[in-house]
């Protein structure tokens, strides 16, 4: 089947998937609700539309350079209160967490290779800006790749793709997060979009982490 692929770098990277009250989470890779959200961005697609035909492609990761985790804190004044009204003396904190100087190939696997084309149109001419995972985090270099869509599989497009961090020779492990949806087998992530992003709603996928030699170029 055909592969999209995408290229996610930039200073900072945020993909929060367990996220409880005034604390944001990041993981160690790109999240498939923040990758198909930026998707969505792209298309120009509201919030309140289906997104299951974006929920369908199987989505792969290969980090081709880790991120160091970096922890920010912010304020918020005037929370609101049960009653709904903000009270203008009330300050919390916001502990939020970011990956900064990653690199990551995202492949997405699907039947419809004309499909994939036209998300590769949309990357190219976003109707709306796109950021990695949270609205302050903005990609340092385009998303879309000028060989993004691949007439292989989502394993072999990760594989055979040469690296995106110049400056290195020979080859080196590199850190691959497969989706696995067939066998249920694997780590659980809570990030599979299950109704349009307004309603915030998510449900589970399989994944399993692998490391290929892979050759640089």
């Amino acid at each position: 089947m055909p592969t999209l692929l995408l290229r996610l770098a930039g200073p900072l990277q945020s993909w929060g998937t367990t996220s409880r009250y005034d604390e944001r989470d990041s993981q160690l890779e790109p999240s498939k609700s923040g990758v198909l959200g930026l998707l969505c961005a792209a298309l120009g697609r509201d919030r309140h539309l289906p997104v299951d035909d974006l929920a369908r492609l199987r989505m792969g990761v290969r980090v081709d350079r880790e991120g160091v985790r970096v922890r920010d804190f912010q304020t918020v004044q005037g929370v609101l209160k049960r009653d709904g009204k903000a009270d203008a003396d009330s300050t919390i904190i916001s502990p939020r967490y970011y990956l900064s100087d990653a690199v990551f190939l995202v492949g997405l696997e699907g039947d419809e290779v004309d499909f994939l084309r036209s998300l590769q149109a949309a990357l190219h001419r976003p109707v709306w800006p796109i950021f990695l995972g949270r609205r302050s985090c903005p990609p340092g270099l385009p998303v879309a790749l000028p060989d993004g869509v691949c007439d292989t599989s989502l394993e072999e497009t990760l594989r055979r793709h040469p690296l995106l961090v110049g400056g290195e020779e020979g080859a080196r492990p590199l850190r691959v997060v497969l989706e696995n949806p067939d066998d249920g087998e694997g780590a659980l992530r809570l990030d599979q979009p299950i109704a349009p992003f307004a309603e915030r709603r998510f449900g589970a996928r399989f994944v399993r982490s692998e490391v290929w030699t892979c050759p640089l170029s």
